[in-house]
């Protein structure tokens, strides 16, 4: 067994069951739709995946699927989409530990705009400023070749993929990254699209200061933000819901 950094099966497996309750909760998810993932083998290409049917608020550590990315045949019991997304991502990208994939309001929102700009009017914004890529080929539900195709499109060094006319995609090496980023992304959106709404003109910063505050989010990250984000909201379950544990 080769795990990513985060440590055990079991740890993993924890923190991803509560992952999953806390998008419930922020509403981060879809009726019983949206799928995320974290990679717990990453020679065999094995990852943990939630399975279909199942509600995000519902959600246990013992409930997640182990899959190989590398098994031709579609593993029963998962959605389809989620089969072809988090399988065709994980297969391709080593450096992709964790898969978020939701329809989150906001976010699905400046999805649906000509331009799904994300201008740098606030600090979230600006963490993401020239961070970030937006796939405009809308071809359907991520089977098959758009499956490929928004696999090629993973990188770490833009955390999150902006799914035209669809929803929005997170990655990050871990889980607790890879939610910080969609939990940041999708505040962003918001402070944005109500600004926008507002109808009075925007401030953005200059693009030197977007990339200064981006850069400062790097160290911010590097000190262990996401990690005590998520230990944190973990925290909070383990008072409130702790059979999120299994």
């Amino acid at each position: 067994m080769i795990l990513n950094q985060e440590g055990t099966l079991g740890t993993l497996r924890e923190q991803l069951a509560c992952v999953f309750r806390w998008m419930a909760r922020l509403d981060l998810h879809e009726a019983a739709a949206n799928h995320c993932s974290v990679m717990t083998n990453y020679r065999e290409k094995k990852f943990l995946i939630n399975p279909a049917g199942r509600h995000f608020s519902e959600i246990k550590a013992s409930d997640l699927l182990e899959v190989a990315a590398n098994t031709e045949a579609e593993p029963a019991n998962i959605d389809p989409t989620a089969w072809a997304i988090h399988g065709a991502m994980h297969r391709q990208n080593r450096d992709v530990g964790c898969i978020l994939h939701c329809h989150s309001l906001y976010a699905t929102a400046l999805a649906c705009l000509d331009n799904p700009e994300l201008p740098p009017i606030e600090q979230s914004s600006m963490r993401f400023f020239e961070r970030f890529s937006v796939d405009h080929d809308f071809e359907g539900m991520g089977l098959g070749d758009e499956a490929e195709r928004l696999a090629a499109m993973a990188d770490n060094r833009k955390p999150i993929l902006l799914l035209g006319n669809h929803g929005v995609i997170a990655i990050g090496p871990d889980v607790a990254t890879a939610f910080d980023n969609l939990y940041y992304f999708e505040r962003a959106c918001r402070y944005y699209l109500v600004a926008r709404a507002s109808g009075l003109p925007l401030s953005p910063v200059s693009k030197e200061v977007a990339r200064l505050t981006a850069e400062q989010w790097d160290d911010y990250i590097k000190m262990g933000s996401p990690q005590a984000h998520l230990a944190a909201l973990m925290r909070v379950l383990d008072r409130e819901e702790s059979d999120y544990r299994s």
